[in-house]
């Protein structure tokens, strides 16, 4: 087994999809080198220590999480004067994640305030008010077409279905769950499934259009059980045979009419005396 030589890293690090290339933060440094050489493809200056690293789904972009701004910084590797900032405010960042055509930004605020789809082609930018969880609560379809997020408002969970062509909101639902967990969707893309918390320990099934399929939950304790107590003038025939009924029986004895098993009761003493 062979070892390369020790290189610096004081953050984060991860490798990009297509395996290529490996990011290593260094401080305020974003060091992008190759997988195989381990020399340095390029090098990027952030305005404050890295704190989080996330590669888009094609590896051309990558973006660098100074959650102690708060700000978000991307950076291309194939267009090394191409930057990208990105800051919230007041309203701080406590989460970023890449959308499936590696081209928007999702951002989650403090406090779960909102949830902001930015985009790296134009200007322009998404609000969803009141997500449920900062990094987590977000499923995106196979085909990267729609996007399911977690939101609560008024004491209630909801499912808000957006178009990940336009971002518009296609639709909201109201779910039947106490604390609604996570979301996810089907392998065909069909329905939405959503669990609640352990405390609740159930989940269910919604079509892509918000309609209820099923919900599936484990019962309440104590779980009682139906029993039924056999009569008290009645032998229990669970508690053994009854020989002389057993005797009586004509398929119980020979062709002379001698039973086929006999059995001698002993007295106690001789009993004890055998063992």
């Amino acid at each position: 087994m062979e070892f390369t030589e020790a290189y610096k890293q004081t953050g984060p690090c991860c490798f990009s999809p297509n395996a290529r290339y490996i990011a290593v933060a260094v401080d305020c440094r974003l060091v992008i080198r190759d997988t195989l050489s381990f020399k340095v493809v390029q090098l990027f200056s952030c305005l404050d220590k890295i704190s989080y690293i996330e590669w888009a789904l094609d590896s051309e972009y990558i973006l660098c999480g100074l959650y102690k701004r708060p700000m978000i910084q991307a950076w291309s590797l194939t267009q090394p004067e191409w930057t990208c900032k990105i800051d919230e405010g007041p309203a701080g960042i406590t989460y970023a994640r890449w959308s499936p055509d590696s081209r928007h930004i999702l951002t989650t605020s403090d406090f779960q305030l909102r949830l902001t789809v930015w985009s790296l082609l134009n200007t322009a930018c998404v609000h969803v008010q009141w997500p449920k969880h900062a990094s987590k609560g977000v499923s995106f379809t196979q085909d990267g077409q729609f996007a399911a997020i977690c939101t609560r408002r008024d004491c209630k969970d909801y499912i808000n279905l957006l178009s990940c062509n336009s971002w518009e909101i296609m639709g909201v639902f109201a779910v039947d769950t106490l604390d609604l967990a996570d979301v996810g969707w089907s392998p065909d893309d069909s329905a939405v499934v959503i669990w609640d918390s352990p405390l609740e320990y159930k989940y269910g099934l919604y079509a892509s259009e918000g309609h209820f399929r099923v919900m599936y939950e484990v019962m309440e304790l104590p779980i009682t059980l139906p029993s039924q107590k056999p009569p008290a003038d009645k032998p229990n025939p669970k508690q053994g045979i009854d020989l002389e009924k057993c005797l009586d029986n004509p398929l119980s004895r020979t062709s002379d009419g001698t039973p086929m098993a006999q059995v001698e009761f002993l007295p106690r003493a001789t009993c004890n005396s055998l063992l």
